[in-house]
């Protein structure tokens, strides 16, 4: 019989490229990896693994196996799901991943309900951006995610992931308190022509919507500086070193310095959380599902 262990490692190989990225994925060591493919070798009779320059490649018959363990995989995932729903107890170990304001404006709020509520779930939380947060639930790295995208600009949910929409978050441009529109109810974005940006890093979601977005409107982005905490680009904004455009979620104490004034049209993110369709009886995911909707219920809307 076929060891399952060993099947997930030679899974990984297959997914990952390498036996060193399996490892990191596994949280074992490249060692571990290659010891339980030889005897996955040696209980199949087949030769898996082959010398590639430096690195190593799967043979036609890992390829094969390896589509094979995917299939168990996620057939072992459904039986575990099914078997916790018969029972219907919230327990056992559960992964999220999410985004950097997400991590912060809503995950402490909902791990604390967690906690009160089902103290035998232990959740750990891992601080992502939505890309990878989707790529690791898909490949089962994270059992659930917490991610967003614009409305202008959404991104591809893959297939065999469950989601569900938790809130929109609105954003606003922040603006020095010294600027010509410091004082106006709303700034159409046409009206920030010109002006010095403050973005997050190229990349990344947030930095690529806004160049999107800007370009959308007619305004050629000048953004004169980098920085992913919007802490960080409230302070160079306050700084009269720019304008910035954040959601309202995660932003926190607004410095003295700065002006925050709603834009027009609304510019939109949707928060939503995804999960694989495999695991969706879960009591833990089905729990944790509720409680980041009771916590995205207290944000701050349009």
């Amino acid at each position: 019989m076929l060891d399952l262990n060993r099947l997930k490692a030679l899974h990984a190989v297959h997914v990952y490229g390498s036996v060193g990225a399996a490892a990191d994925a596994l949280m074992v060591t490249p060692s571990a990896v290659s010891q339980q493919i030889a005897k996955l070798e040696r209980e199949t009779g087949a030769r898996l693994m082959e010398r590639n320059g430096r690195g190593v490649r799967l043979t036609d018959a890992a390829g094969l196996l390896a589509d094979h363990a995917e299939r168990i995989l996620a057939l072992v995932e459904t039986a575990e799901a099914d078997f916790e729903a018969l029972r219907g107890q919230v327990v056992g170990h559960i992964n999220v991943g999410a985004f950097p304001t997400a991590a912060r404006g809503l995950m402490p709020g909902a791990l604390a309900a967690l906690r009160r509520r089902h103290p035998d779930l232990l959740v750990q939380l891992n601080e992502r951006e939505p890309d990878r947060v989707v790529r690791e639930v898909s490949r089962g790295e994270l059992d659930l995610g917490v991610v967003q995208d614009w409305h202008n600009r959404p991104m591809a949910v893959p297939d065999g992931l469950s989601r569900a929409t938790l809130f929109d978050d609105v954003a606003d441009v922040a603006v020095p308190a010294d600027h010509p529109l410091a004082g106006a109810n709303e700034i159409r974005l046409a009206d920030l022509s010109g002006e010095q940006w403050i973005s997050s890093t190229p990349g990344t979601v947030c930095h690529d919507w806004l160049v999107f977005t800007l370009r959308g409107a007619s305004v050629e982005p000048v953004i004169s500086h980098r920085a992913d905490e919007y802490p960080t680009q409230l302070a160079l904004v306050a700084a009269g070193l720019g304008c910035a455009i954040m959601p309202r979620l995660g932003r926190d104490c607004v410095p003295d310095g700065v002006r925050i004034v709603p834009l027009l049209p609304r510019q939109t993110r949707r928060v939503y959380a995804v999960w694989r369709a495999d695991a969706a009886r879960r009591p833990a995911i089905r729990a944790l599902v509720d409680a980041l909707s009771e916590v995205s219920a207290n944000q701050p809307t349009a």
